[in-house]
């Protein structure tokens, strides 16, 4: 960060660059001095130290209370300043400006500084210390989409960032909350080996590491992390008794001990530990009645809910239970009144509604139940909609067929719905004093699951009849609890309270509410989406004397869209922020608080489900100790990419509208943009296509004005204000409380600057000493990282979906196909450059076996089972569905989130099962034609039939994937008979990247198999690192092929993200429908046996197979400067993303200069700046290594020896290998990066370097890689 080195009036003045501007400064600095607004020189030298680092960890800093003097002082003088230059100072101003208000936690101000320098900085990415600050505020406001892309561009452009380890624990916790676990815990055990300081203990992220385990249902792992944490020495006693909780409730649901009396003994005893260790905790106090329940101990069960109630009043789950025990005692009103306040206190609890709706059937109300179950079916959550539709019709034909004078004249046991509504709640349910009445007997049978999502309704002894044909089914209490257990990120959201705003401990968790927050938070995840948001430390009741005031969900986290917290309650009645911090992995809602529930029947909330926040009354717990807390909830609106309005930004501060207006109204003049039309979004930098390959080639440049104004009106992701973030305060609007604030917070637009051509200091033609001695000369800015993109280029970013969009006519474009009648037209040169010209997506080359003569029956199943009948085998278990269709389980909704469960089997037992298949269907047809010639008078069986079968249930089938073919031993004859192929598709061959890797690659340059059946998918993807992919088709069955251009992959990494789902590493099937929405073309095609398809770079793709069959696929690199241009986008931007790339670019660019002689010119450009890049590198670390005292070692490599990732990170690590001092000594040699090795080991003191080239024998490759003679300029 540039400091504020000169005088405040100086600075204005050098901003403005004439004397009449010095002249105004001068009198600017005079009427400063006067009103003794300026700053000294030690006030000076003292900002200089002040950044977004420090946030969080203001108290530790040296005379923390001073420093605050001092930051308010500066705001002060930077804000006045502001005013009288009318904006017009440098950039950094502004970055410091935003860095101080973040320290003092005034957000809107903050963002609305940093949104000023981003407008004014045309190299604002390169800025750390501002994408922190900016994440952080993003962050706070539950904007978690975009903190994301902030902290993953930190991490990028500085991957040894002081805060990297704060900034995996927050990103641990984004991730846990959308559902993104593999991400989450790669965050997390990231920020585990990092020895720097972070706001939270080892100890709490060890325990987020085992609770990713267990909501991933990994519950042995989960078991045993938690185990081993019960171990470490001097455990903080919150951290214990949520451990302690988990393993109970684990215990309870899963079936980790066989014996069930064993079972739940150990499920009771880790209960009444984490009770001794946190007595308060009203989740551990429902968890013990849900176990003494499940054991027919309802006495003991009624005073564990009685507890629990006690300690976290507003627990829907809870008086649910409560009412399921009074139904199961034949106590109908006790049960009404307590099912009453479980909806109430949650209008979307599914398993409430459903249970008071079973509870109307047995006191024969009919016409309550109905309304009862209709409520369940409109919440989100409900998932078994079908049967409760079923449920519903079959009463409404009830009510039908009764006549209307005995529904009139009948005598009602219960109060209608919508009486019960507004009865008062009797003191024995709602009275914190004293014990509940319990007199009635205790009842052996066992408690149903209170689970919302998935528990079925229990049924008392007058309405125990069974729902057959359509009716509802129960099911086994443990077997739903499990599903309520699974985290969602409504509850998640709790765990995103656990990071305080300069908080004044770091190592101790006495005295800090937040932390015993972030664990009582954590153990209530595994309630279900209904679950109440407990007060801090569980012991604060949500809402005093029986309020039951709720909070409606959340954040939409997904493409963009977010809708922030837009009411607060004022600072001496609200809990911290970390209290409003709530997140949906999808929801619609805005956060709301709503006043006491009115009489109403009808205030149910529909297809929403009510969230609940911690206590809002009197001094709340979750910020005692934290003083200087900003509680102000501020809405920002972010609004889809979908929205064409927009809304100027514009940020209205009470104290100083003038200077809202100087924050923000510039902003707009910069970009080209008239201020009424644009939309500023801080963190997502849209990088357009070029023609011209160069200019594009490696770079993911930033677009023109004009670009950007295009991109913007048709698909851009913006974040827009809303036109005002009120602040309701005790019920009242602001314009009717003169103290309350009205902000609207300023909004960020993707920034318009010009293309980057590929520029360099130090040219790729002088040799490498000149080279290496001009980057020394320059310093270390140049050239600096190990990134393959130009330092000029910003972080990575999916491309905006190309203008002018396509016409709706041409969005089933017809796929290129080429037919072969010979083997001469196999091998004819032009069809070659038919596949790999870029604007075919797609290429199918029919009848290639035929042509070629392939023997595609040693690709059979019965040639693979005599071959290698035990050969391993990985198997998908999918559901059949529609191939242009994918519904949820349930088959009510269409989704994009695809489910399969991976298992191993072998080519033997696959074949079985692929021949029993066969067999079953041939069987079904053969029934289902006898049924339809019975039935042939009937047209309506067929179609409904077809419904049924369409949207579900579905079947379940497996898959046989991944099947590798690389030993050339096992599978000799049917790699020989691939060798029929032409050059350009082969395996292997000296035009095919992949073949200069020099190790294999599973899949990539080595033949995998597929054998399916029937409906068997391959889900959305890209080919690993952008590479062109080639699949034969063996047969005998169809394959049916969907294929979007590469242009368009940031469109579908849109709908991923807006799905909740992670484009790279998640299993996702595109919805057709959403698609051509988009003006997304999409080709489709069939794949018959014998045809090849041809995959070109980056092409996204989907496949399902349409008969039995078996596939043959492998991925091939063509030598030219698209693919490699694509293939080393997608490194950066896998390592933005924390993904490991399966192909080392840096050890293959260096393979392909010694191997290969390469004549076009932008290609040889492209790879001599990756290794003039590298070589930099490899030069600075090495010399900073030798000047820090730290031996390099020489180790060659092998031959064949695979490129090295680090073991932590997973990011290439070329040449020096950083090596732990045990595993070298073993000679296993765990490999770290140098940025993980010293976040491990700060002096590196328990690591070996080692050094697998000699400077001097890259430097030759270096200079030895010249650009070669074209062909058509040797041959004239």
């Amino acid at each position: 960060m540039k400091s504020c080195g000169l005088s405040l009036a100086t600075a204005a003045a050098t901003a403005f660059g004439n004397e009449e501007k010095k002249m105004a400064a001068e009198k600017a600095k005079g009427q400063g001095e006067g009103e003794s607004l300026s700053l000294t020189v030690e006030d000076r030298e003292a900002l200089r130290e002040l950044d977004s680092t420090l946030f969080g960890f203001l108290e530790r800093h040296e005379d923390g209370v001073r420093t605050k003097t001092l930051l308010d002082k500066a705001v002060h003088c930077y804000e006045s300043l502001i005013l009288k230059t009318d904006g017009k100072v440098e950039s950094d101003f502004f970055c410091q400006l935003g860095h101080f208000n973040l320290l003092l936690e005034d957000y809107s101000k903050a963002l609305s500084a940093y949104q000023r320098y981003y407008s004014l900085q045309a190299d604002y990415w390169k800025n750390a210390a501002f994408l922190y600050g900016l994440g952080l505020v993003y962050f706070y406001y539950n904007a978690f989409h975009w903190a994301i892309k902030a902290f993953q561009d930190v991490l990028y452009v500085n991957p040894s960032f002081c805060r990297a380890k704060e900034i995996h624990l927050r990103l641990g916790l984004m991730f846990k909350v959308n559902t993104n676990y593999e991400s989450s815990l790669k965050h997390f055990q990231l920020a585990l080996i990092d020895c720097n300081p972070c706001t939270l203990s080892t100890a709490e992220i060890q325990f987020h590491i085992a609770h990713v385990f267990e909501i991933q249902r990994k519950h042995h792992a989960a078991k045993e992390a938690y185990e081993q944490l019960l171990q470490t020495e001097n455990l903080p006693a919150q951290v214990k008794a949520a451990v302690l909780q988990q393993l109970g409730w684990m215990h309870h649901t899963e079936d980790l001990v066989e014996d069930k009396a064993i079972k739940e003994s150990c499920a009771i005893q880790y209960l009444q530990k984490s009770l001794e260790m946190d007595p308060n905790s009203g989740q551990s106090w429902y968890f013990l009645g849900r176990c003494y329940s499940s054991i027919g101990k309802v006495q003991d069960a009624f005073i564990s809910y009685r507890q629990s109630i006690d300690k976290s009043e507003a627990s829907a789950d809870t008086w649910c239970s409560i009412g399921v025990l009074y139904q199961q005692q034949n106590q109908p009103m006790d049960a009404l009144q307590a099912y009453i306040c479980a909806v109430q206190l949650d209008h979307g609890h599914v398993a409430a509604w459903m249970d008071l709706g079973t509870l109307y059937e047995s006191c024969n109300q009919p016409q309550d139940a109905i309304k009862c179950y209709l409520n369940a079916t409109r919440s989100k959550d409900c998932s078994n909609t079908s049967t409760l539709a079923a449920r519903i019709k079959f009463l409404q034909a009830q009510l039908c067929n009764l006549p209307q004078s005995s529904l009139q004249n009948k005598t009602k046991l219960l109060p209608s719905i919508e009486e019960a509504w507004s009865l008062p709640i009797p003191a024995e349910l709602t009275s914190r004093q004293g014990a509940m009445n319990t007199a009635q007997q205790p009842s052996r049978r066992p408690l149903p699951a209170c689970a919302k999502r998935k528990r079925a309704p229990s049924l008392t002894k007058n309405g125990s009849e069974k729902w057959d044909s359509g009716q509802i089914a129960s099911h086994h209490p443990v077997q739903q609890q499990v599903h309520s257990w699974c985290l969602t990120p409504q509850k998640l959201q709790q765990n995103t309270h656990t990071l305080p705003h300069n908080c004044v401990n770091l190592t101790s968790i006495a005295g800090e509410p937040w932390r015993k927050q972030v664990l009582n938070s954590a153990q209530g995840l595994h309630k279900d989406q209904s679950s109440y948001l407990a007060g801090p430390n569980d012991e604060q009741p949500l809402f005093p004397n029986g309020s039951t005031q709720y909070l409606r969900a959340a954040v939409q986290n997904q493409n963009g869209l977010h809708k922030l917290p837009r009411n607060s309650a004022p600072q001496s009645h609200a809990c911290s922020h970390l209290s409003s911090h709530l997140a949906t992995s999808g929801g619609q809602e805005d956060i709301t608080f709503t006043k006491e529930r009115k009489s109403s029947g009808n205030r149910y909330l529909g297809s929403e489900t009510s969230r609940h926040a911690g206590d809002t009354s009197n001094s709340c717990a979750g910020i005692r100790g934290l003083p200087n807390y900003v509680h102000q909830v501020t809405a920002v609106t972010i609004s889809s990419h979908n929205h064409t309005g927009s809304v100027s930004p514009n940020l209205i501060i009470a104290d100083n509208p003038q200077l809202s207006t100087l924050l923000m109204g510039e902003a707009n003049d910069n970009m080209g943009i008239a201020t009424s039309e644009k939309v500023n979004n801080i963190c997502p930098t849209i990088h357009a296509k070029s023609d011209n390959l160069l200019s594009s080639a490696i770079s993911t440049a930033t677009p023109s004005p004009d670009s950007t104004e295009q991109a913007r009106r048709h698909g851009v992701s913006s974040l827009k204000s809303t036109q005002s973030a009120l602040h309701t305060i005790n019920g009242e609007e602001p314009e009717n409380l003169q103290s309350s604030t009205k902000v609207d917070l300023p909004v960020f637009s993707h920034k318009a600057s010009p293309q980057i051509i590929p520029s360099m200091s130090v040219s790729i033609y002088s040799n490498s000493t000149e080279a290496l001695k001009a980057c020394r000369n320059q310093g270390q800015n140049v050239l600096s990282n190990n990134h393959i993109l130009l330092d000029k280029c910003p972080p990575p970013r999916p491309p905006a979906s190309p203008y002018p969009p396509l016409p709706k006519e041409k969005l089933n474009p017809p796929t290129p196909s080429i037919y072969l009648e010979n083997k001469r037209d196999a091998f004819f040169p032009p069809l070659h450059q038919f596949c790999i010209n870029p604007k075919n997506p797609v290429t199918v080359i029919r009848g290639l076996a035929g042509a070629l003569k392939l023997d595609l029956g040693l690709f059979s199943t019965k040639t693979l089972v005599e071959a290698n009948n035990e050969h391993m085998v990985e198997v998908r278990t999918q559901l059949l569905q529609p191939a242009d269709e994918n519904w949820d389980p349930t088959g009510t909704k269409k989704i994009w989130r695809y489910e399969s469960n991976r298992s191993h089997t072998t080519i033997a037992k696959y074949a079985q099962y692929q021949a029993s298949s066969f067999q079953e269907s041939l069987r079904e047809e053969n029934e289902r034609k006898t049924q339809l010639k019975d039935c042939s008078d009937n047209e309506s069986t067929s179609s409904d039939i077809s419904g049924k079968r369409r949207k579900g249930p579905f079947k379940t089938i497996k898959f046989g994937t991944n099947i590798d073919l690389s030993d050339k031993k096992k599978w000799k004859l049917q790699l020989h008979e691939l060798t029929k192929l032409p050059a350009f598709v082969r395996v292997v061959s000296a035009g095919n990247l992949l073949s200069h890797v020099g190790h294999p690659i599973l899949g990539m340059n080595t033949v995998q198999l597929y054998m399916k059946v029937p409906g068997s998918r391959t889900p959305g993807h890209q080919e690993k690192n952008n590479f062109c992919s080639v699949n034969i088709n063996i047969g005998p069955g169809d394959c049916e092929w969907f294929v979007v251009p590469e242009d368009y992959w940031g469109v579908l990494n849109d709908f991923c993200e807006k799905n909740n789902l992670n484009f790279l590493m998640s299993s996702w099937w595109p919805n057709l429908e959403d698609l051509y929405e988009a003006n997304v073309p999409v080709y489709r095609f069939i794949q018959r046996p014998g045809d090849l398809v041809w995959i070109n770079a980056g092409t996204v793709h989907w496949v399902q197979a349409i008969g039995w069959c078996n596939n043959i696929a492998w991925n091939v690199g063509p030598l030219t400067a698209c693919q490699y241009k694509l293939a080393v986008e997608r490194y950066e931007w896998n390592k933005l993303q924390s993904v490991k790339s399966v192909v080392p670019m840096v050890h293959l660019s260096w393979n392909m200069a010694r191997n290969i002689k390469i004549s076009d010119p932008k290609l040889f450009e492209m790879i001599k700046y990756c290794l003039l890049k590298i070589l930099k590198h490899c030069q600075t670390l090495r010399e900073a290594l030798i000047a820090a005292g730290k031996d390099v070692i020489w180790h060659e490599r092998s031959n064949n020896e695979p490129a090295h990732y680090c073991s932590i990170c997973e990011v290439e690590v070329f040449n020096l290998l950083f090596v732990t001092s045990e595993s070298s000594s073993q000679k296993t040699y765990i490999v770290h990066c140098q940025d993980c090795a010293q976040k491990t080991s700060g002096n590196l003191e328990n690591f070996v370097v080692l050094e697998q080239y000699k400077m001097e024998d890259l430097m030759q490759v270096y200079d030895q890689f010249t650009l070669a003679p074209s062909l058509s300029t040797s041959s004239s």
